[in-house]
């Protein structure tokens, strides 16, 4: 009895184990997947952005529950932030992005365009249908 009660322990910490492990190797695709696309010239489809963005998905289709910083969606929205924030042109694809999701989804447009705000950030620039993301900065507009 004493041998099999050991044996179910270590069958535990091995799945434990190899849980774990998965976990490591999923987060080490994702930032190796993030590199990549940075190394590429950023923010260079809006698909990235869409991606991130779904982090928010809640929020956006219900109004419900606010983002806080450090919740996934904020963090979603930070990240986003830092990719655009290195060139002109990175900006200028993340302004065009959003506001391509703006416009697709009108009846949660507010919802999008309060993202920044609910995180603490500033993208550079307004998320309103008047904004010409042509003149983005990375100072900001």
């Amino acid at each position: 009895m004493g041998m099999g009660m050991g044996m179910v322990i270590g069958n535990e910490m091995g799945r434990e184990k190899r849980r774990v492990m998965g976990i490591i190797l999923m987060v080490l695709i994702t930032k190796i997947s993030w590199g990549e696309s940075r190394m590429v010239g950023g923010i260079s489809e809006c698909s990235t952005v869409t991606a991130q963005v779904s982090a928010c998905s809640t929020f956006i289709t219900y109004g419900a529950p606010d983002p806080i910083p450090g919740s996934p969606c904020c963090d979603a929205v930070v990240g986003l932030n830092a990719i655009a924030s290195d060139s002109v042109d990175n900006r200028r694809s993340l302004c065009g992005c959003l506001m391509g999701l703006i416009a697709n989804d009108t009846p949660n447009a507010t919802a999008i365009s309060t993202l920044p705000g609910f995180c603490g950030i500033s993208l550079g620039f307004n998320l309103d249908p008047n904004t010409d993301c042509n003149l983005v900065d990375v100072g900001g507009i």
